[in-house]
């Protein structure tokens, strides 16, 4: 079994796959070590350690540069956010997956909302998620397509019944997977997860249910996002705080 199969696999367990949102060989590394099955970047925690703000506004040759490193010095499937795609073609985003697959990612991250925080319209997604799969099919190229989508995220007021709509045509278009960022109600999931076979993702946030409770829902797959990230910064500063106060390095071990 390669990887992509044993990404694919794990996305199919009678628990949902956790996945390790990291940002440098350093966090992937350890979650390696701590048994986890698959690590998967975060945009926004890349951008941020690089001093840029999410949104495609690190160079994609650094992205490139940090997947590249992260997958040299690790042995566990590897998912990559590409974001929008880093384009603005379908021709340009097939080529920036194709330098993401042989940076050695098995899976991708694709979302359907604009930098101007607007939806795609379902069939314009739709036809790029088509694409990309067929694309990938000629190439003889696997990999995980998460389609991402935004109703949630941008608190639409009909998120619900939008994202049941994306998830069919997601599906249809041969998206491998269906990620949703802030879906929380147990409702809604269980709405979203009856009218689809694709594995079905979200990712921490303050009103996530437990494990246990979205496994029950239906969830095959929970990532961590930012949410490490921003906690260890939060840490770090309590730590200066403590140096600081204390005059002494005590703090520390």
């Amino acid at each position: 079994m390669n990887e992509f199969e044993t990404f694919s696999q794990l996305h199919y367990g009678e628990e949902p796959l956790l996945i390790g949102n990291v940002w440098d060989v350093t966090s992937a590394k350890i979650f390696e070590e701590a048994g986890f099955k698959a690590i998967a970047t975060s945009s926004a925690a890349i951008a941020n350690s690089m001093g840029y703000e999410d949104g495609e506004n690190m160079p994609f040759d650094l992205l490139l540069e940090t997947v590249f490193r992260i997958k040299k010095n690790t042995s566990i499937p590897l998912s990559v956010d590409v974001e929008r795609g880093y384009a603005g073609t379908i021709p340009g985003i097939l080529q920036s997956i194709e330098k993401v697959y042989d940076a050695g990612a098995v899976g991708i991250n694709i979302e359907d909302s604009l930098k101007d925080s607007r939806l795609r319209s379902v069939e314009s997604f739709q036809k790029l998620i088509s694409c990309i799969a067929n694309h990938l099919s000629r190439k003889n190229m696997q990999l995980f397509i998460n389609a991402r989508t935004d109703a949630f995220l941008l608190k639409l007021p009909n998120a619900s019944d939008e994202t049941v709509l994306r998830a069919n045509a997601y599906e249809a278009a041969g998206a491998n997977g269906l990620f949703i960022p802030f879906i929380t109600s147990i409702t809604d999931i269980k709405k979203v997860v009856a009218v689809t076979s694709l594995p079905v993702s979200v990712f921490f946030c303050k009103s996530l249910p437990d494990f246990k409770t979205l496994a029950g829902a239906g969830i095959k797959r929970i990532s961590m996002g930012t949410a490490l990230f921003r906690s260890m910064k939060k840490d770090m500063v309590a730590r200066i705080e403590a140096i600081q106060h204390t005059q002494s390095a005590n703090s520390l071990f």
